[in-house]
């Protein structure tokens, strides 16, 4: 049986991995990664695919070009991955506990902007970068349920 380019599996050198507090609430856990993931596109153009068609030509937004892979972890976690994420300078976005009270691009903002870096309450962080970068980034942190 012959393989070509087309069939054979695509195989991902970056990895892109969001990570939550395992004490969140569901519906938190959905609002924080989607918050986290939609800075990546904008920032790192490289991670989306082409545009979406069905087979009667609608045509649908991009979506990331590889998988997303979510974890959870502890408050511990959490701020041992962000330390790791920043002294590695991998691209990253972060949500902390203060942004639940917000309701707007520029108050989130202004709530991160008044926290030093290592008094922030983290509840999610994405990181994008070389598959091993990232896997030493999150270590410690599990698959999410």
């Amino acid at each position: 049986m012959s393989t070509d380019a087309t069939t054979e599996p695509i195989r991902f050198d970056t990895k892109i991995a969001v990570l939550l507090r395992d004490d969140l609430e569901p519906w938190q856990r959905l609002n924080v990664t989607s918050f986290l993931v939609s800075g990546l596109g904008s920032q790192i153009p490289e991670v989306i695919g082409e545009p979406y068609e069905d087979a009667d030509g609608v045509r649908y937004l991009p979506m990331f070009r590889q998988p997303v892979v979510v974890l959870e972890g502890t408050k511990e976690v959490l701020v041992t991955a962000h330390g790791r994420a920043l002294s590695r300078a991998l691209p990253r976005a972060v949500f902390t506990s203060d942004l639940f009270g917000t309701g707007n691009d520029r108050d989130n903002r202004a709530a991160v902007r008044a926290v030093a870096t290592a008094e922030l309450d983290v509840v999610g962080l994405v990181v994008y970068g070389p598959r091993n970068g990232v896997d030493k980034v999150v270590k410690g942190a599990r698959m999410h349920p």
